[in-house]
C-alpha cells in the first residue's frame, strides 16, 4: 500500500506536527508500507492519505478526495483544529466531512466533535522513547518550558510565575523554543533581563532538548490550546512530572484527577504549584506517580500499534464507514 502523509510544517520547523509525521512514517515503513511525506500533495498516485491539520492541509485533503473519492482519507486533528478552526473555519469543517477517519491525540479531543464526526474518530496518544534521567543533588530546581514562542502557548506564564516564588526558592526556569516573531523575541529578552530566574535558551536541536529533560525536575505546559502535547510525552518518558494549564488538551493527556493543573493565565497559582513541587516531597511524589501511570498510554510500542491498526482497518476492507 502506498501512503502519502501530509504535514503542514517541514523538518526545518521542528514543531510537534513534524515530529508526529516522522514517528508515524517510521512506524508504517517498519510495517512494510511505502510512505511519502510532503507539506503538500503533488498528485502522485496513492492508496491512502494521512493529513495532519484539517485547515492547513485542506488543499491536499480536497484534491485527494476529488481525485480518489473512494480511497481512505485520514485527518489528524491538532490543537488549533479542535479548539478553534473546526468551530469557525469553512475549510477545516469541510475536511471533517471529507475524512473517512479522524484522529485526535488525547482523550478529551472527541468532546469537541459533532456526533457524526465523533463516530468515525480514533484516539491515538503520541509517544516518546525512554529518556534516562540524571538525578542531580544540591543544584537548582530545574523547571522546563519547551515550545516555540507563540500566542497559543501563553509562552511567558512561567516567566511571570517566577516573580512570585519565595525568596529561598532554588527554581530556575529554562525556556527552549524559537520566537516566531520579533515581538516575541523582544519580550523574551526583556523577561530575561528583569526576571533573574528565567532563562530563554532559544531554539535547540532535539538531542539538546532531550538532554534538558534528562536533568529537569519539572515541566510547565502553559498552553491556551493543545491537541496533545509532544512535550508531555517526552517529560513522562524522562520521569519528569508536569504542571499544566487546565485546558482540555492537557487534561486529556494527564487525566481528570491529576493534581498539577492551574487556572489558565494564572501565574500566581502556577507559582504556588511550582513552589509546592519544589518544597513538598509528598506532592512531588504524587505528581511523579500519576505521570508514571499515564506513561503507559504514551509508549512508542502502543502508538505504533495504534497507527498500524488505523491503516489496517482499510487495508483489511473494513471500509470507509464505521
Amino acid at each position: 500500500m502506498r501512503i502519502v502523509l501530509i504535514t503542514p510544517y517541514g523538518a526545518e520547523q521542528r514543531g510537534g506536527n513534524w515530529h508526529t509525521a516522522a514517528r508515524w512514517t517510521a512506524f508504517l515503513r517498519d510495517a512494510g508500507y511505502e510512505v511519502e511525506v510532503s507539506t503538500e500533495w503533488n498528485g502522485a498516485p496513492a492508496d491512502l492519505m494521512i493529513a495532519l491539520h484539517a485547515r492547513r492541509s485542506f488543499k491536499s485533503i480536497l484534491a485527494f478526495a476529488e481525485l480518489y473519492p473512494s480511497r481512505p482519507l485520514i485527518v489528524v486533528l491538532t490543537g488549533t483544529d479542535l479548539y478553534r478552526d473546526i468551530h469557525t473555519d469553512a475549510d477545516a469543517q469541510t475536511s471533517l466531512g471529507l475524512a473517512h477517519r479522524l484522529v485526535v491525540l488525547q482523550g478529551r479531543g472527541v468532546d469537541e466533535l459533532k456526533p457524526e464526526h465523533a463516530a468515525k474518530t480514533r484516539v491515538i496518544y503520541q509517544s516518546a522513547p525512554e529518556i534516562p534521567h540524571q538525578q542531580l543533588f544540591g543544584g537548582p530546581f530545574r523547571v522546563l518550558v519547551v515550545g516555540h514562542l507563540r500566542e497559543e502557548k501563553d509562552p511567558f506564564r512561567a516567566a511571570l510565575a517566577s516573580a512570585y516564588l519565595p525568596e529561598h526558592s532554588r527554581t530556575q526556569v529554562m525556556h527552549l523554543g524559537r520566537a516566531l516573531s520579533e515581538e516575541m523575541a523582544q519580550t523574551a529578552r526583556l523577561a530575561e533581563s528583569r526576571l533573574p530566574r528565567y532563562h530563554w535558551l532559544g531554539e535547540q536541536a532535539h538531542d539538546a532538548v532531550m538532554e534538558q529533560f534528562a536533568r529537569a525536575d519539572l515541566l510547565v505546559v502553559s498552553s491556551v490550546m493543545e491537541g496533545g502535547a509532544n512535550v508531555i510525552c517526552e517529560a513522562l518518558a524522562a520521569g519528569v512530572p508536569v504542571i499544566a494549564s487546565a485546558v482540555p488538551g492537557n487534561i486529556g493527556m494527564l487525566g481528570d484527577d491529576y493534581p498539577g493543573y492551574y487556572p489558565l493565565e494564572d501565574e500566581r497559582r502556577l507559582a504556588q504549584l511550582i513552589s509546592k513541587a519544589e518544597h513538598d516531597p509528598e506532592f512531588y511524589a504524587e505528581l511523579v506517580r500519576q505521570c508514571r501511570n499515564r506513561r503507559a498510554l504514551m509508549t512508542p510500542q502502543r502508538e505504533a500499534s495504534s497507527v498500524r491498526q488505523l491503516v489496517g482497518e482499510f487495508e483489511m476492507g473494513v471500509g470507509k464507514t464505521v
